[in-house]
């Protein structure tokens, strides 16, 4: 789960790293009050769940308190593109106002899981501001990584690794340290799938500030974090995908006009690749799991069809602790509840397959029995 930078900052300051002084700004009545009261220069800044708000005009630095005012009222419920949005871009409706600080160097900061190696990994450049991905790209020698083992936690030989690569004066590698293993905390602490700062400044008095933040916390974790939980901003999502998460349903919205139902996350992806393979594209993906009962079909079959490029649906069950005559009781009634027009194929195998079946052929209902993955594949072809 993604968080507003300013909601990052706020863990932050918790933490004891010192970031820049700032405010929150929700609407346009609250822009004058708000510049009033700080000192120029100040940096306006969209809070978007994206990168690369600089380059889509969604970071602005002032000079005079005029002119960040000018550029709240701008950014303050524009449509932001960046290269993460989408051409569709996001709304921004809060703004962040900071303080400005004077920075002799700006620093890369990043702390990440390895899924590859099973460990934590944090990466550091010279180059802070730049997309870390283009410094990866055009100057790799930039770019120092050191991977810490979690169950050693991070050690002094490692800190003292990355201020040798960074080149950093002695007055400012005893705050980096600091900060370096207050972030370190602050990503075991909340189950962090990443933390970032980019970038990281060095200030004249020889202190490291977070300009930035950036913070990705492991969603399967939140049930240890309910303060964190409350964080989530749901206004940047596909509003199906957040009405499939309040029914438990792991969805996921796609381009296509075949809609899919199935129990297993390794069948959901196999079963998107036979509709690609027949000629046709996925709408979705959705997981029921293998513990789904009547009322989780029902809200899947109504998530589905409320995409309205979706034009017929694929239900593909291995019956094991779903049942197979309990799944096809599920999308009888499902069918029949919300006055089901669309085309449906259905595959099962499994426990109670035949029982299954019959339920769905003395419904009535316009519910096609697949035989095998080969005719559900047919099938499906002519559903378009």
């Amino acid at each position: 789960m993604k968080i507003h930078e300013y909601q990052a900052k706020e863990l932050f300051k918790e933490a004891g790293i010192v970031v820049p002084a700032g405010t929150l700004c929700s609407n346009k009545g609250e822009i004058a009050a708000i510049v009033s009261q700080m000192s120029p220069p100040l940096a306006v800044k969209a809070q978007v769940l994206a990168g690369g708000r600089g380059k889509g005009g969604g970071v602005v630095l002032a000079g005079s308190k005029e002119e960040a005012s000018r550029a709240a009222e701008s950014i303050l419920g524009m449509q932001l593109v960046t290269r993460q949005t989408g051409a569709e871009g996001v709304l921004v409706q809060k703004l962040l106002f900071e303080e400005g600080v004077k920075v002799r160097r700006e620093l890369y900061l990043s702390i990440l899981v390895d899924r590859e190696r099973a460990d934590i990994v944090i990466i550091a450049s010279s180059a802070g501001g730049m997309d870390i991905e283009t410094v990866a790209e055009e100057s790799p020698e930039q770019i120092i990584t050191v991977h810490v083992n979690p169950l050693l936690d991070l050690q002094g030989y490692q800190v003292r690794e990355l201020i040798f690569g960074l080149s950093l004066e002695k007055a400012v590698a005893k705050s980096f340290a600091d900060l370096l293993n207050k972030l370190y905390s602050l990503f075991m602490q909340y189950d962090c799938s990443m933390v970032e700062i980019n970038p990281l400044a060095v200030t004249d008095a020889d202190e490291v500030i977070a300009l930035d933040a950036k913070v990705d916390i492991d969603s399967n974790s939140l049930y240890r974090h309910p303060d964190i939980g409350e964080m989530h901003d749901t206004s940047e999502e596909d509003p199906l995908e957040v009405a499939a998460a309040e029914h438990g349903l792991n969805y996921i919205r796609l381009d296509g006009t075949i809609g899919s139902m199935v129990n297993g996350a390794g069948l959901a992806m196999a079963t998107m690749d036979l509709i690609k393979q027949a000629g046709i594209e996925p709408a979705n993906f959705l997981d029921v799991g293998g513990g789904a009962n009547a009322e989780m079909v029902e809200n899947g079959f109504r998530i589905i069809m409320s995409d309205p490029n979706v034009r017929g649906i694929f239900i593909n069950i291995f019956g094991g602790i779903l049942r197979c005559d309990v799944l096809a009781e599920g999308v009888v009634a499902a069918a029949r509840k919300l006055d089901l027009s669309l085309p449906v194929v259905v595959r099962m195998e499994g426990t109670n397959v035949d029982e299954g079946k019959k339920i769905l052929a003395e419904s009535g209902l316009d519910l096609i029995s697949a035989g095998d993955l080969s005719h559900a594949a047919s099938l499906l072809t002519e559903m378009i």
